[in-house]
């Protein structure tokens, strides 16, 4: 938020928190879950977007309908009855779209396989501005209803913890994801620490932060300590690749290390150099999915070898208080 925004954010939360607690978070959940414009900002973005959008003009395009009248927007490559083929899932981040994601995508359907990549409601062509773990683990399961069973799921950062949080069964009563491997790049692993950033800097008071994250169980049926897809990992029962950069400055590489820590199916790949945005379409990253996917399990590295430098490692209660970190 610009400076004079945020102050009279902060000051509205003050003023309402003094009278109910309740509303506040509740007030407070709904902006938390406000996605930014779909319109991509500045001459990079731009160029990245029409990119983008260029490698997937020949592309199906589906609606899927969820609950409560909200869509989310679909694309596919590679569809129809063309004979047996894999089946990929690709997901995107907070504030991104598929259209980011082309590179990836484009690798993924040269190998012949059927690609369908999602655009989350409130993001690319869903329409709308509210997003939330939830609606984001519905549209995944609506994807799989739609065009059947995946052979692996690919994401990056905000869509990886979703397609994590499906996997694992994380939500009640939402059909998992399937696969027979997972891929999460620059991916948080646990939620927590984005609503105590974001609480502190809107200026809510205990009671109005508790507020705020009751609105997670009400809107999931899930409170927010159980989203920790960090531990998830190692009990989903196929290989998963966790790929990072160091030098990503919005999601810590802890939360890449969480996840590698979870057990020997979680492999990880160090990315360094790539940040959290570039790394998407990054020729090495492109290469060790491609290579994982096809079935080398040690497409990635241990844990804590061959680190290509020494980035600072930023404790997740340092992190900027964004939601563009997702």
């Amino acid at each position: 938020m610009a400076n004079f925004a945020l102050d009279v954010t902060r000051l509205g939360f003050s003023a309402l928190q003094a009278i109910s607690p309740d509303l506040a978070g509740r007030a407070a959940f709904q902006l938390f879950c406000r996605t930014p414009s779909a319109k991509p900002k500045g001459a990079k973005a731009k160029a990245a977007h029409a990119a983008g959008a260029a490698r997937l003009s020949g592309a199906e395009r589906f609606t899927l309908r969820l609950v409560g009248g909200r869509q989310a927007h679909a694309y596919r490559l590679n569809g129809g009855a063309r004979g047996k083929r894999k089946r990929y899932l690709v997901t995107h981040g907070w504030g991104s779209s598929a259209a980011y994601m082309a590179e990836l995508v484009s690798m993924l359907a040269a190998t012949g396989a059927e690609v369908v990549a999602l655009d989350f409601p409130g993001h690319g062509r869903s329409g709308g501005r509210f997003l939330h773990m939830g609606l984001a683990v519905e549209t995944i399961a609506a994807a799989e209803e739609r065009f059947g069973a995946f052979d692996a799921t690919i994401g990056h950062s905000f869509g990886g913890a979703a397609l994590m949080v499906s996997a694992a069964e994380l939500l009640p009563r939402m059909a998992p994801v399937s696969g027979e491997r997972l891929v999460l790049i620059g991916a948080p692993s646990q939620m927590g620490w984005l609503f105590t950033d974001f609480g502190r800097m809107v200026g809510l008071r205990s009671a109005a932060q508790a507020a705020l994250e009751n609105e997670v169980h009400r809107a999931t049926g899930r409170r927010l300590e159980d989203f920790d897809a960090g531990e998830a990992a190692g009990e989903i029962g196929r290989p998963v690749l966790v790929i990072h950069a160091e030098d990503d400055k919005e999601v810590s590489p802890l939360h890449a290390r969480r996840y590698g820590a979870a057990g020997r199916a979680v492999r990880l790949f160090w990315a360094n150099g790539f940040g959290h945005r570039r790394i998407v379409g990054a020729a090495p990253v492109l290469a060790a999915i491609a290579a994982f996917l096809d079935g080398d399990r040690d497409a990635g590295e241990a844990p804590d070898e061959n680190i290509k430098n020494d980035a600072e490692i930023i404790p997740f209660f340092e992190l900027p208080a964004r939601r563009a970190a997702l």
